[in-house]
């Protein structure tokens, strides 16, 4: 059986594209990481879609990166809110986290080597999304190319490193629809860049203006627990 590196954040696009890796057939080993976000709600998620899939092989990272700060994630700034319109189009958010899928797969690239896994799948959009610049094929491309340069199994192995995004082009309510289609208990996800103490959902940052005009696009019943 193919192997395969999956990002799983707890999130819906993570968690879709976990679900298309293992109807596509690859044996699926989940990689998260804490690195030092405002809270642990998605790491939770993370955990609870891993063994909805039941998915044996799966890690947590601690790298904090809130050492570094410069994000509304790792850092005290203030999580935008707006419940009108989105974010990016005024450009790049605070709640970017500097070079965060750069390290992130990074990481995944070097487990995928260990384990022998020449595909690496991760849930980056470039259609509803907040308009970080690690989303965007350009970056996608270039990190697969990099990582056929940079490792030895890119190198010397029998296979060449693929970095796959297939929810790249996809709006939020197709993911939503294709992940329904595979299965997927959206429950189980959390989206929120800024949750009550209970992990409730504020329903104004932009993680959850995506989500919630998602579900209602997609034709979908919205299973968030919203803190209104």
């Amino acid at each position: 059986m193919k192997k395969a590196v999956v990002l799983s954040s707890g999130g819906i696009d993570s968690t879709t594209v976990m679900a298309i890796a293992l109807s596509e057939g690859y044996d699926v080993s989940a990689i998260s990481y804490a690195y030092g976000q405002r809270h642990a709600f998605e790491l939770q998620a993370a955990e609870s879609v891993a063994e909805f899939f039941k998915i044996k092989n799966r890690i947590v990272l601690s790298i904090d990166l809130s050492r570094f700060g410069g994000s509304a994630l790792t850092d005290t700034i203030d999580v935008p809110k707006s419940a009108t319109n989105i974010i990016k189009s005024n450009g790049i958010p605070v709640t970017y986290v500097p070079a965060r899928n750069a390290v992130f797969l990074s990481l995944a690239l070097a487990w995928a080597e260990v384990l022998g896994a020449y595909d690496i799948f991760i849930g980056v959009n470039a259609i509803d999304y907040s308009g970080y610049p690690d989303c965007r094929p350009e970056f996608i491309q270039a990190f697969e190319q990099m990582a056929n340069l940079a490792t030895r199994a890119g190198v010397e192995g029998p296979d060449r490193f693929r970095i796959q995004a297939p929810l790249l082009h996809m709006s939020k309510a197709q993911i939503i629809q294709k992940g329904i289609a595979l299965g997927v208990d959206y429950s189980l996800t959390h989206s929120c860049y800024d949750p009550s103490d209970t992990g409730l959902a504020c329903d104004r940052c932009d993680s959850c203006i995506l989500r919630r005009l998602g579900f209602e696009a997609a034709g979908v019943k919205d299973p968030t627990r919203y803190h209104r």
